[in-house]
C-alpha cells in the first residue's frame, strides 16, 4: 500500500484534533473529488512499519482525539491488510483513541456483504464510518464531516450490534445523514 499524505492535527475530518491518513488508490473516481491524485495506487510513499510507528507517535498526545482514514479509498481490497495491521496497533497501544474512516463504498451493500473481502476485523476497530461516494450535484458545504448529502455518518459498533444502520450523532445532536 502507498499513502498520499498524513496530516497531524487535522480538525476537518472528524471531531476534535485528529491524525488523518490519506491512503492511495481508489476505483470510484468520483467527479469533483477533492483528492484525485490519490486515485493512483502507486501515488505517494510506501506504507511501512516506520510509517505506522510515526502515526502512533502522532496519536500519543492527550489532545489528539483519534485517527481518521481517508483516501483514495481505505476499503479497497489491496489497502485493507496494511490498514488492519495499523488499527490493531492503535487499539492495543492507544485504546482510548477513536477511529473514523471515509469510504465511497456503502456500509450495508458493499462492506458488510463481503464483496470487498472479509472486513469483520477492520470494522471491529472503527467507531464511525462515513460511507457513500461523493456526488458533486449533492455537494453541501454546510455539512459536517462529509461533502455531499448522500453520505452517512454511521456508528459502526452500534450498527454491528443492532444488525442495522445506526447513524452517529455528535454532542450537538446532529444526525449522520441519509441516503435519499
Amino acid at each position: 500500500m502507498h499513502y498520499a499524505s498524513i496530516k497531524n492535527r487535522d480538525i476537518a475530518n472528524g471531531p476534535g484534533v485528529r491524525v488523518s491518513l490519506f491512503v492511495s488508490g481508489c476505483t470510484h473516481r468520483c467527479p469533483g473529488c477533492f483528492n484525485e491524485v490519490a486515485w493512483d495506487f502507486a501515488y505517494g510513499q510506501p506504507f511501512t512499519r516506520q510509517t505506522e510507528d510515526a502515526i502512533l507517535e502522532m496519536l500519543r498526545p492527550s489532545y489528539i482525539r483519534g485517527l481518521t482514514l481517508l483516501g483514495g479509498e481505505p476499503f479497497e481490497p489491496q489497502n485493507q491488510g496494511p490498514i488492519v495491521e495499523l488499527l490493531r496497533r492503535v487499539k492495543k497501544e492507544l485504546p482510548e483513541k477513536s477511529i473514523w474512516a471515509f469510504s465511497g463504498y456503502l456500509f450495508d451493500k458493499d462492506i458488510l456483504s463481503g464483496r470487498l473481502g472479509d472486513t469483520r476485523e477492520y470494522l471491529r476497530y472503527l467507531d464511525v464510518l462515513v460511507d457513500g461516494p461523493f456526488i458533486r450535484e449533492r455537494k453541501n458545504l454546510a455539512l459536517r464531516f462529509r461533502g455531499s448529502d448522500n453520505q452517512r455518518l454511521i456508528d459502526v459498533p452500534a450498527s454491528l450490534a443492532a444488525g442495522k444502520i445506526v447513524l452517529w450523532q455528535d454532542w450537538q445532536g446532529e444526525k449522520g445523514g441519509l441516503h435519499q
